[in-house]
């Protein structure tokens, strides 16, 4: 279907835009948000398992639990392995986390307003299979 990815690009960048608008109240950004949502989702965790969930470098995740360290929505605990830092959200990071789910789940209503909840699921459904084939190489099926 030619045309796809430029549809998906032109909503991904005003959602994310929207997103960080909504958590600057918080001085979050979504990628900040990520790393909240991880934690809160999967218990106190890595930053390795936090890098690997994302894609991305662990300098980079190193930065982001530095500034939620910043602003007491996260704290390190003490690991199995003294050289792997754990981290878990704070009472802070609760409180947190329960007013920005909130407001993310309105703008998800908001923003699926008017779609049929058949379309929704497919949608939800589509989506992860979508990046299972990107992450096994370049979208072509294996043979």
């Amino acid at each position: 279907m030619q045309g796809f990815f430029q549809r998906y690009l032109s909503l991904y960048r005003p959602l994310i835009t929207r997103l960080n608008e909504l958590m600057s109240t918080y001085e979050l950004s979504y990628s900040l948000w990520q790393v909240i949502f991880y934690i809160k989702n999967n218990g106190p965790s890595t930053l390795v398992d936090i890098a690997n969930q994302y894609n991305v470098e662990k300098p980079t995740i190193t930065r982001r639990v530095q500034r939620l360290e910043d602003l007491q929505i996260v704290k390190q605990i003490p690991g199995i392995d003294r050289r792997e830092k754990v981290i878990q959200l704070t009472e802070i990071g609760e409180e947190v986390y329960q007013a920005c789910r909130k407001e993310i789940t309105d703008l998800e209503n908001r923003v699926m307003d008017g779609i049929a909840n058949e379309e929704q699921m497919i949608t939800f459904q589509t989506l992860p299979k979508i990046q299972g084939n990107i992450m096994k190489g370049d979208g072509r099926k294996s043979e």
